[in-house]
């Protein structure tokens, strides 16, 4: 059963993103399977540039262990969009993500979802603890 359709206020950090001319399909709206990328790209473009990440370096990476989207409201290329973040539940080792897609500045999401980051060590992808700077940047992310 669907989720409620989540209003911006519900959201601590919103990304900005242009759709592309590929991500309509046949029906001339955004596939559905695109709107994962949607949220990869928020996620991952927060721990980078907000959480300061290195995605390249660090001895830790997050891996996907879960995902999940409901769908609201179509939307197409070439318009913009706003994914906003929001943290649900920040563990030992994982964080569960709230994600929206926005029509730029709309106040209803088109779409919502949820995303769950594992914390690995690199190098025997076994599960570690988030590193105190990106636990201190989650909690940014945490409801008010």
């Amino acid at each position: 059963m669907a989720r409620e359709r989540p209003l911006r206020g519900a959201y601590r950090f919103f990304q900005p993103i242009t759709t592309r001319w590929h991500d309509n399909d046949l029906y001339g709206h955004v596939n559905n399977v695109v709107y994962y990328g949607f949220f990869d790209t928020a996620v991952n473009t927060w721990l980078i540039e907000q959480a300061g990440l290195d995605i390249h370096r660090d001895p830790v990476v997050a891996y996907v262990a879960g995902s999940a989207c409901d769908y609201f409201a179509a939307v197409a290329f070439p318009q913009r969009i706003e994914v906003g973040i929001a943290v649900e539940r920040l563990g030992h080792s994982s964080v569960q993500y709230a994600l929206a897609v926005f029509a730029e500045g709309a106040v209803q999401a088109c779409a919502a979802g949820r995303f769950t980051h594992v914390f690995v060590d690199r190098r025997d992808n076994r599960p570690v603890a988030i590193p105190a700077r990106l636990r201190s940047a989650y909690e940014r992310l945490l409801p008010a």
